[in-house]
This record gives C-alpha cells, structure tokens and sequence, in this order.
C-alpha cells in the first residue's frame, strides 16, 4: 500500500508542476477608488502629419460661393465618417505631402503640417475672408485616415482604422479582443512618430496613472505591443517536446499505479 501511495503521490506532483504558475496581476486600474473622477490630461489629437487624409467642407450662407472651394465628396465624407465616395473605390480628400503640404482650389499650397484641425480651419477662413473670396465662411477639418496598430499578446493584433480621431488606449484594446491572459498590464509599449520624431513610452493599465499619460489618447499611426508576461518568456525558453515528455510520464506513473493496485486487489481476492 506504501508503493501505492507513493506513485499517486508522485503522479500529483507532477500535475501541479505541470499547471503552476506564478500568480499574474490582470486587474486594470487596480488602485483607483471606486466612484473617483480624474481630470484626462492628454490631447487626442497631436497634430496634422505628412500622409493624413484630410476633409476639408467650407460653408456659407450664400452656398454658391462655396462651390469651387468643396469637393462635394468631402461634404459626405465629413458629415458621415467615411473616406469612400458613394458607388466608387477613389478615396476623397487633401492628401498632406511629405513636406507637409496640401493645394487647395484657389488658395493654392498650404502648409498644414503641425497644426491642429481648428488652425488649419481658422486659417482658411482668414484666407477666404481677407483675399475677398467668402465674407461669412464655416470651414470643417476632419481626418479622414485615422490609424493605429495594435501587436503582441492580444486576442486579435492587427491595424484598426477609425473613424474620427479620439481613440484611448483601452478603445484600442477593446477593438482587437483585450490582452490575453499572458499580455503584461504593468509596461504596455507606444511607439508615437510626430514633427519627424519617433517615441517610445510606456504606459501602465493597471494603475490609475493611466490617465495622466500622454498615451492614454493614441495618436494617428501609433504603434501599440503588449509584451508578455514572464510566464510565457519562460515557457517559449523550455524544449518545446519539455511538457509532452512530462505529460506522458504522468500517464505512465498513472496506469502503472492503476496496475499495481488492481494486482494488490486480485491478489487479496486469490488469498480469501
């Protein structure tokens, strides 16, 4: 019975070793009291860049003045969120070059890299109003290609391409199916290009720290990789073939104690 015991014994341990591990933190924004306000710091929107899209609709009360100012396109596109023109695959819009410029009907080239949405707005309507074209303009600026890539330990990595231009770290998460049990929450990595300069930072999901952060708002062609946890560096680090050898000597051990004890059972049985 001592043999008996014994080979149970080892066949548990083997499955525990097998399914232990360390204790992995998954909570989000653990420390933040319940029913608290924060104040977001961030900015949503860092700028326009070289390759975004732009929708750019003028308005007046006289819409005949406006005409050569719009791509009728861009009305429905601003209006509707889509960069699609209806019936066609041509995308519509003001493409900023790589030296950050755009060419408007009349007003010729504009130099927009930098600015935000509302100056690039103001600016036109200055323009409009002081060279005589429109005395009562309304000019809309919206991104028409707003994108970010989310890779590493999450459901489902891959670009998200969204419309309008708010998006936080956690809309990002939730569009590609959360992190994966493994996905570290302490030190999630963005990678931001802005004014020619690329970042790194990181950025904690499981603090409330998380709203003071110049991340928590993503910007357009962010880059976001959610590393894994130590578990699963350590599990990619062993033999591949590590857990089937183990698995099956806990087979083994198993029917050989199974065996044994139906042989201690059958011989009793024989002795009676």
């Amino acid at each position: 019975m001592k043999i008996i015991k014994l080979l149970s014994s080892a066949a548990i341990l083997s499955m525990l070793v097998i399914s232990c591990g360390p204790a992995t933190e998954i909570a989000y924004i653990h420390d933040a009291q319940r029913d608290s306000a924060f104040a977001l710091k961030g900015q949503f929107s860092g700028g326009i860049q070289a390759n975004d899209l732009l929708g750019i609709y003028v308005e007046s009360e006289t819409p005949e003045s406006t005409i050569q100012f719009n791509q009728e396109t861009n009305k429905i596109a601003v209006l509707n969120g889509t960069v699609m023109n209806p019936g066609s695959s041509i995308v519509s819009g003001y493409l900023v070059n790589h030296d950050g410029d755009i060419i408007f009907p009349v007003l010729g080239k504009l130099h927009v890299v930098g600015l935000t949405h509302s100056e690039l707005a103001a600016l036109i309507e200055s323009r409009l109003v002081g060279e005589g074209h429109i005395t009562d303009p309304v000019v809309t600026v919206k991104l028409m290609n707003f994108k970010v890539c989310v890779l590493g330990d999450v459901t489902r990595p891959g670009q998200l391409v969204v419309s309008g231009e708010r998006l936080t770290i956690f809309e990002a998460l939730s569009m590609v199916g959360d992190l994966t049990i493994y996905g570290q929450r302490h030190n999630v990595t963005v990678i931001r290009e802005e004014n020619g300069l690329r970042t790194i930072g990181e950025i904690d999901l499981s603090s409330k720290s998380v709203f003071d952060s110049p991340y928590y708002y993503l910007h357009q062609n962010d880059v976001v990789y959610v590393e894994p946890n130590m578990r699963k560096k350590k599990n990619a680090e062993r033999d591949p073939m590590t857990m089937t050898y183990v698995s099956s000597a806990v087979s083994i051990v198993s029917v050989l104690s199974s065996v044994f004890y139906y042989y201690i059972l059958s011989k009793r049985y024989l002795n009676n």
